[in-house]
This record gives C-alpha cells, sequence and structure tokens, in this order.
C-alpha cells in the first residue's frame, strides 16, 4: 500500500499550487488525498490561476476544475506521512473550520513534515503553529508569521525555507523547490 499525503485545498486554491504537487507527489509513489472542509470525493475545486501583469499584486483568473480524491469528513491524520497546503484564496476561508485547525495541529504534535505554499501559511498562522520557526510565504502574507510567533525570511519566489519539520515556498514559482524539500523531509528517494 502508498503512503499517502493529506492535500488541504478549497475553491480558488491556486491551479499550480495545487495541481503541479499533486502530480510530483503522485509521480514518486504517494497516494494524495486531496480534501477540502464540506466536499467528498470526486466533487472538484474550482482554480485560480495568479499571474502577475504590472500592478501591485497579482491578477486572478479562472483556472481548471480539480477533482478532489477523499472526504475531508473521514481524515485521520494517523494514515498520513505529510500534509501540504495549497495556496490562493482558500486559505483564507478553509482555516474558519476547526476541523482544518485541528487537522494541522495535530500533524505538527507528531512532527510530521508539513509544506505550506504562498497563502497556505494562513492556516498554519491561525492553527498557532509556528512559534520558533522560520517560513516564508507570499509577501503580502509575511506580517502573520510574524504575529504568529513565527520569523518571516524574504527569499526570491523560486525558492523555498526549510525549517525542522515544515518546508514552505513564496508561490507557484518555487513548486520545484518546495517538492523537492518536502520530498527530502518524507524521505522520498529521487534518483535521475
Amino acid at each position: 500500500m502508498a503512503k499517502k499525503i493529506l492535500l488541504l485545498c478549497g475553491d480558488f486554491t491556486e491551479d499550480y499550487e495545487t495541481m503541479v504537487p499533486f502530480q510530483c507527489l503522485s509521480m514518486l509513489g504517494y497516494q494524495v488525498d486531496a480534501v477540502c472542509p464540506d466536499k467528498k470525493a470526486g466533487d472538484t475545486v474550482a482554480t485560480a490561476v495568479h499571474d502577475f501583469l504590472g500592478e501591485q499584486t497579482y491578477t486572478e483568473f479562472k483556472g481548471h476544475n480539480f477533482a478532489l480524491t477523499a472526504d475531508f469528513d473521514n481524515v485521520k491524520t494517523e494514515d498520513y506521512v505529510g500534509l501540504f497546503i495549497t495556496g490562493g484564496r482558500a486559505p483564507e476561508y478553509i482555516r474558519l473550520y476547526p476541523r482544518v485547525i485541528e487537522i494541522v495541529k495535530e500533524f505538527f504534535a507528531s512532527n510530521k513534515p508539513v509544506a505550506a505554499i504562498c497563502h497556505g501559511i494562513l492556516v498554519l498562522t491561525a492553527a498557532g503553529v509556528l512559534k520558533g520557526y522560520k517560513a516564508t510565504c507570499y509577501p503580502a502574507c509575511s506580517p502573520d508569521i510574524g504575529l504568529a510567533g513565527g520569523e518571516y525570511i524574504e527569499v526570491p519566489a523560486t525558492d523555498a525555507v526549510v525549517d525542522k519539520n515544515l518546508v514552505t515556498s513564496p508561490a507557484w514559482p518555487g513548486n520545484t523547490a518546495i517538492c523537492a524539500e518536502f520530498a527530502k523531509l518524507l524521505g522520498a528517494k529521487i534518483e535521475i
């Protein structure tokens, strides 16, 4: 049986920050259970594509419909070896679900690998698990890291920051870095 990764997402999750990690982790042989509060396997979440076109912040476009692969209500964290939290607008509202916060706290209490990209950091700050951690995120979310007791590390959008069991990246250009570092935390062996 394949080892399982829990991927937390929601409507208007960022397309690349959802599809790429899902596919990458699946390619490495993990069973990736993509879940969203109030939804079941086979339901979809709408994704958004974020891009920079010269304004002070990103522009948002409608992306794909992403099919969920598991039921949120059936999540038992002991069944998973790692947690990946996607970015986009979804973290703004999925963090309001008490079970999402419980899930995050359970992963940290078990010292299991956790990855959060872009706005995904908002779920971690809401869970109160960043005290003493160094992390990065989309720059507009950076004050939240400090308010949660963590230390914001500014890095290029292509990079990732690893601290203990946590890996974070600012945005989708960092998909390669966050997926590679998350795989290392999981103990995956990648041979080329």
